[in-house]
């Protein structure tokens, strides 16, 4: 086959080396035990230490990513107290179950590879990220501005539908902008849990981008 399982690649291992055992002679096979054991924690180790190949690029994406979720929580949080309609609370209520998903997802995926985790803390427009190095999250792509996210506060029902959505559209374009950076820097994304992390993120911001436009374009002219 094109691809072997990891099992399946340890077990034909074991059977080269029962079959050196025999044609040499007896007391290897006493020894057979013993050399297997040493032999699969060799193959597991060095599995494991491929998997654990990240950049500094990775750690990057990771790191920013997070803050940028975290923006995209504090906006969605607005939704059902500034008379969204049902749909934009829906979606708002979405990105809000995703994004505090993936959040969690990317500080395990720094946690496990030892590196500093960004902690997030919101605290109603106040979003602090603690932790995770120094990052400028505030001028990252897609970042709403301190106006733009007061802005937006500021609006009720149909005028909020409208801003929320044209916002979170623009949030949404910058992570895709993020992503594509990460995958076009050399030798990034090539940790298998990053490369999908970074994907699922692609597809997902994506996906409600076309859902997006869709409803703005849907909206009544003038609020409701």
């Amino acid at each position: 086959m094109a691809s072997t399982s990891k099992p399946s690649r340890v077990r034909v291992l074991l059977l080269i080396l029962f079959a050196f055992c025999v044609a040499a002679s007896s007391p290897c096979v006493q020894a057979q035990s013993a050399d297997t054991s040493a032999l699969e924690a060799l193959f597991w180790a060095r599995q494991d230490s491929a998997r654990m190949a990240f950049t500094q690029a990775d750690v990057d994406f990771m790191s920013g990513m997070i803050g940028h979720h975290a923006q995209a929580l504090v906006m969605s949080r607005l939704a059902p107290t500034n008379g969204a309609n049902r749909s934009v609370q829906t979606l708002a209520a979405r990105i809000i179950n995703a994004q505090t998903d993936e959040i969690e997802a990317m500080q395990r995926w720094l946690r496990d590879r030892d590196q500093p985790v960004p902690m997030v803390h919101i605290d109603g427009l106040n979003l602090m990220i603690h932790g995770g190095g120094h990052h400028d999250h505030v001028h990252m792509p897609g970042m709403l501005s301190d106006e733009q996210l007061h802005e937006l506060a500021d609006a009720q029902d149909g005028d909020f539908d409208r801003l929320f959505l044209t916002y979170m559209i623009q949030h949404h374009n910058g992570a895709v902008t993020m992503v594509d950076e990460l995958f076009s820097t050399e030798g990034a994304a090539l940790d298998e849990a990053a490369f999908k992390l970074a994907s699922d993120i692609n597809v997902d911001q994506i996906t409600e981008i076309a859902r997006m436009n869709l409803m703005l374009s849907q909206l009544p002219q003038h609020g409701h």
